[in-house]
């Protein structure tokens, strides 16, 4: 009985203090807010702080459990609005539009650059990968209780995405029905306000108010993400340690190293070259969903802040985001999709010794943009992807297990990229169809009333 009290005496006390840790990190940025400290830089103390936090609650070996609670709740918020947010910008977005033949324009462009940039990721993590070597040396058996995930077969892909019960769908967090559903409404709306506009005015008023409603309620949660920040990434900070780090290390920089080269080589290069603008004031820009899409883990979860963030901050009209920054955090996966899989790949093969021919490698590349496509709407598309990419291959399967001990560390910085190219897609697309405000872009002063006026 002594041993049971001791270890709830222990347990209440470890609570004790991750709880007022939260209470006073959460005092000390409620002050900073109040101070007028602009929201960038109280997103970075926030994460500053939990880096600390995390690091000194492991030395000490207390539970987070009390500060990851906050955390968790922060995510579920987000959660909340993502069936909605998705459903009422979609249909606002596409509905506002005057002709079908305006939305199969930028449909397609939407989607050659989330392809093209998923396909170029691929390779990128290809060559990053036989450069560092990071399976070389390890020598390591697979977890005994290692199941591979089920690879969904074509046609229930195409099966999955498809609508059956709209209301279940949405219950379920099914996002991509939910978006289809909301594309065939519109398409609706369009054609029949095409014949007579009277017919559809009051839905589309309708619409309208409903998303001007949602921005309101996405205000209030935005608020929030400094305090969401610190909490997950105190949690994450505190679960790994050293031994973790150092034993798949070489898989990290790899990865954090294909990122880092797609995220400056080739969105700075797309926002330098195509949308021609300053790439260092693009990403100064973003930081808001780059910070959020870097704790969180989850493109979803970035959704809110990302379309603020691209309408507000990027000046990229809001029809155009309504409609790529959804789709985007459904099916561009740039580095799930295309960097991981191809990183995942020369580490198994280079971990069992099987040899990889050139033929292998050109395989691995297409295989990357299909498999991104396939996976739409699938939970855990890094894990999926992967799976097929592996299978099509012929590798073992183990690779997967034996580097999941360190995939959520190389999670935050793989959404920080999916979440960024949905950004930059926007931004592209919206300049193709003079639908870009460049002068109010470059304004410097109008960057931080927008920031500002997004929380």
């Amino acid at each position: 009985m002594g041993h049971i009290d001791n270890n709830f005496l222990s347990a209440i006390e470890t609570n004790w203090y991750s709880f007022v840790t939260s209470v006073f990190v959460f005092w000390v940025l409620f002050f900073l807010a109040r101070k007028r400290v602009n929201f960038g830089a109280r997103v970075l103390i926030g994460l500053g702080i939990g880096l600390l936090v995390g690091i000194l609650f492991q030395n000490l070996d207390y539970d987070t459990k009390g500060i990851t609670t906050f955390g968790s709740m922060y995510i579920s918020l987000i959660r909340m609005l993502v069936v909605p947010l998705v459903f009422i910008l979609v249909l606002n977005s596409i509905s506002s539009l005057t002709n079908l033949e305006y939305l199969r324009k930028i449909g397609l462009k939407t989607f050659a650059w989330f392809l093209g940039t998923t396909g170029v990721g691929s390779i990128i993590g290809l060559l990053i990968a036989l450069a560092f070597n990071p399976g070389s040396g390890i020598q390591q058996a697979a977890p005994a209780d290692f199941e591979a995930r089920e690879i969904p077969t074509f046609s229930q892909v195409i099966l999955d995405l498809v609508p059956s019960n709209p209301i279940n769908e949405a219950a379920n967090g099914k996002v991509v029905p939910v978006l289809i559903f909301a594309i065939f409404l519109a398409v609706a709306i369009i054609k029949l306000g095409s014949r007579n506009a009277e017919t559809v005015k009051p839905v589309r008023d309708l619409i309208q108010s409903l998303a001007q409603v949602l921005h309101q309620v996405v205000k209030f949660i935005i608020r929030l993400t400094p305090y969401g920040v610190f909490a997950l990434i105190a949690g994450v900070t505190s679960h790994y340690g050293w031994e973790t780090l150092q034993e798949l290390g070489s898989v990290i920089i790899t990865s954090y190293v294909a990122l880092i080269v797609h995220f400056v080589l080739v969105f700075g290069g797309l926002v330098f070259f195509v949308a021609k603008v300053n790439p260092i004031r693009f990403f100064r820009k973003i930081y808001p969903t780059i910070a959020v899409a870097f704790t969180t883990r989850s493109s979803y979860a970035t959704l809110p802040v990302n379309l603020d963030v691209i309408t507000k901050r990027l000046h990229v009209s809001p029809r155009i985001a309504s409609f790529v920054a959804p789709l985007g955090a459904s099916v561009n996966f740039n580095a799930c999709g295309g960097i991981w899989p191809a990183i995942v790949v020369v580490f198994t093969a280079q971990v069992y010794s099987i040899d990889l021919s050139f033929t292998d490698y050109i395989v691995l590349v297409l295989v990357s943009i299909v498999s991104s496509i396939g996976v739409a709407g699938v939970p855990g598309p890094a894990v999926i992807s992967t799976t097929v990419v592996l299978t099509a291959l012929g590798l073992p399967l183990e690779g997967i297990a034996i580097v999941a001990g360190v995939e959520a560390l190389i999670d935050m910085g793989r959404t920080t990229v999916n979440a960024t190219g949905t950004t930059v897609t926007s931004l592209l697309v919206a300049n193709s169809e003079g639908e870009f405000d460049r002068e109010a872009f470059n304004n410097d002063k109008d960057d931080e009333i927008s920031l500002q006026a997004a929380i």
